[in-house]
């Protein structure tokens, strides 16, 4: 089996090939760079304007994974946010065009999307059904997104609203835990915010889930069903390295030093995945203690 997968060489997308290729398929990574003398048997690059020229270099692709996207871990200047919103919707356009120019169309297209369509609340629970609220910046840029996604003419398009990815090497939890093994962790603000995250490997478990199950379309939301606040995050965290908790950050210095990007960490939404569930999912990590043990290599003691 053939899947395409933009964004391939980054956080997520690098598991999830790596994943693929030890169930047996062929992954073509689509980056702006081509084929890299370190890449594994079952992995080929192309570039986006090798696929502008000769677009049957994706003929026979079963699905497309869309990742590609500017990182929104940067300060959110005006510059920065076109870069942001331009980046998701130009690789969304170009897998359309792709996709309308191919024979033999690909049976889905799973198109990365974020769980901020909903807005943010301390209070409300949010699942697939939930409207999408564009209440700020990163809720309008996933609204657009999920616009042009809608455009991808394919017989099924999954649009996954992806949390926050927890894994070792890479992402946002190896920045998050310094501070606590440093000996200097607390939360984050106020610490009622909510955290919807999701261990990586569930995470490429349920890209795979979603490829390869043709009952599933629409929104999925791409977290693990058991929410924490930031409180209850900073309280595990640090009791899995075994570090005090004692050092919060207020919310004026996040906002000082981090300007308007400083809401991804004070603001969050309670999270669940209703439709994952409904459709039978095992989460591996359901829970935040197991996960975070996984993640640092430390054994409960129970």
């Amino acid at each position: 089996m053939k899947i395409a997968i933009t964004g391939g060489t980054g956080f997520v997308g690098s598991h999830l090939a790596a994943s693929l290729v030890r169930q047996g398929a062929n992954v073509l990574i689509i980056s702006r760079s081509g084929n890299a003398s370190g890449d594994p048997r079952g992995i080929t690059r192309i570039t986006w304007e090798q696929l502008d020229d000769s677009v049957a270099l994706l003929e026979g692709t079963h699905g497309i994974v869309n990742l590609a996207g500017e990182s929104i871990n940067q300060r959110w200047t005006r510059a920065a946010k076109e870069r942001i919103l331009h980046s998701r919707l130009q690789a969304a356009s170009r897998i359309r065009q792709y996709v309308q120019r191919l024979q033999i169309k690909p049976r889905v297209v799973l198109n990365a999307s974020g769980m901020s369509v909903y807005g943010t609340s301390e209070f409300e629970t949010f699942d697939e059904n939930s409207p999408a609220r564009p209440a700020d910046f990163l809720s309008s840029v996933v609204m657009e997104w999920e616009k042009e996604a809608d455009r991808i003419p394919v017989e099924r398009l999954v649009k996954i609203r992806v949390g926050l990815v927890l894994g070792s090497d890479g992402g946002a939890f190896p920045l998050m835990a310094l501070p606590f093994k440093l000996g200097l962790g607390g939360r984050v603000g106020s610490g009622r915010q909510w955290l919807s995250w999701i261990h990586i490997r569930d995470m490429v478990r349920l890209l795979e889930f979603c490829l390869y199950h043709p009952e599933i379309g629409g929104p999925v939301n791409a977290t693990a069903p058991n929410p924490v606040t930031n409180s209850e995050f900073s309280r595990i965290l640090a009791k899995v390295l075994r570090r005090p908790n004692w050092f919060p950050v207020p919310e004026f210095v996040l906002k000082t030093v981090l300007g308007e990007l400083s809401s991804l960490l004070l603001e969050g939404q309670k999270v669940i995945p209703r439709k994952l569930m409904e459709h039978g999912f095992r989460f591996e990590y359901p829970e935040l203690e197991p996960a975070l043990r996984q993640l640092t290599g430390k054994v409960s003691s129970a």
